[in-house]
């Protein structure tokens, strides 16, 4: 079934995996039950609590003669502590570290573009996407131990899709691996790692071809990169949305919808469809926190029932469309993810897992969230609304010198 540039295709069985506490035991098992390979991309990649375990069991897996590649993003995560390095180089670790920053880091604007993705393609029959980085429910690189976990969510499947992800992961060796031999000049080099990764290689590592089934789950798997899946997360979000009946339920941490996305929500709720959001409720940093709550007002005028995570960092990219379609990945619904960043998210259509996902989604919203009403907004105090204001000029502008409207 084709929905939005998307072919849903049967034969899959997920698991939704909340946060690092869920999400490491089951990446752990399959790492360690790994044969041929193990494929790891995140943007973030911390050595602190859980995740050092991980680390640990990709070295474990290299040393047992699995192909081991891991690809972190040159901002969220940049060079590994000591000794990871060296230990991941000693037991055959090959990973790389996507655009890393030049000298004048993120003042070039080209630099905006990261991997946001967090994907693992185990043996190529397994698959882990959503959007929990390796990183400690508890802990945060900015802000350090946090009191309670982090909310988030991801999800481990088998079927068709694994092998389109192991296919997209592939292409991105190719292109970090021309990209290293390029800024080296070994031009040569450059341009035999285009070549030599096809197919063959493919399938020599992952040891299968997934085929489509008649049972199981239907699901798709929705990329964005800069080329030729430049917007097809975001027309997934609007046809759900826009042939929603009963209830549009989204949870995203980093929420600044673009004028399509603004319009869809706003017309789902003025033809009767319950919208409730979960949204980011606690300050991470000045554009995250200000640049949302000039969108607020138009929404709620029109209906929205927005909520924001108190107890922690809410970091989920989620959403549940009248109890069939649901998604979860890593693409915020922001113009760094829906413009910008390579992301990845798994589109479900199936009653039983979306019953599942809108379960943990209300219980979040009914026992941490706190709801936000239009009288709250007009009662800020009119520094924190001129903040608001600034924060939400500087992203605009910072998406003009991209060439961007959004």
């Amino acid at each position: 079934m084709r929905r939005s540039g998307l072919v849903y295709r049967g034969g899959h069985a997920l698991t939704l995996l909340q946060g690092s506490a869920e999400l490491f035991p089951a990446l752990l098992q399959a790492m360690a039950q790994a044969r041929h390979s193990i494929w790891l991309e995140t943007y973030i990649f911390d050595f602190q609590g859980s995740a050092q375990a991980v680390a640990e069991a990709l070295v474990q897996a290299a040393e047992r003669g699995v192909q081991v590649r891991l690809v972190v993003d040159g901002v969220g995560t940049g060079q590994p502590p000591a000794p990871w390095p060296q230990r991941w180089d000693a037991a055959g670790v090959q990973w790389r570290v996507f655009s890393p920053l030049g000298p004048l880091g993120l003042l070039i604007p080209s630099r905006w573009r990261r991997l946001h993705r967090k994907l693992c393609v185990v043996d190529g029959e397994r698959l882990f996407c959503g959007g929990i980085n390796i990183l400690d429910d508890r802990h945060d690189p900015l802000h350090g131990a946090l009191s309670e976990p982090r909310f988030d969510l991801a999800v481990g499947l088998t079927g068709p899709v694994v092998l389109e992800a192991a296919h997209t992961m592939a292409q991105l060796w190719r292109r970090v691996e021309a990209g290293r031999a390029v800024r080296a000049r070994q031009w040569p080099q450059a341009l035999q790692g285009w070549l030599r990764q096809g197919p063959a290689e493919l399938g020599a590592a992952t040891g299968t071809d997934a085929k489509a089934g008649a049972k199981g789950l239907r699901a798709a798997l929705a990329l964005r990169d800069n080329l030729r899946h430049r917007s097809h997360i975001e027309r997934a979000y609007l046809r759900a949305i826009g042939t929603a009946r009963r209830e549009v339920l989204i949870a995203n941490a980093y929420f600044l919808p673009g004028r399509r996305l603004r319009r869809a929500l706003v017309l789902a709720a003025r033809r009767g469809v319950r919208v409730q959001l979960l949204l980011q409720g606690r300050y991470e940093s000045f554009m995250q926190f200000h640049a949302t709550r000039p969108v607020y007002r138009q929404l709620l005028a029109a209906g929205v029932e927005i909520h924001e995570y108190a107890p922690s960092f809410l970091h989920a990219k989620v959403a549940v469309v009248d109890g069939l379609w649901s998604t979860v990945g890593s693409s915020n619904l922001d113009p760094l993810s829906l413009l910008l960043a390579r992301e990845a998210n798994v589109m479900v259509r199936d009653r039983s897992f979306a019953r599942q996902l809108r379960q943990a989604l209300l219980e979040a919203m009914h026992h941490a969230g706190r709801q936000v009403v239009l009288a709250d907004l007009a009662q800020r105090p009119w520094q924190q609304r001129l903040r608001d204001r600034v924060a939400f000029g500087l992203m605009r502008l910072a998406l003009w010198v991209t060439g961007h409207r959004y």
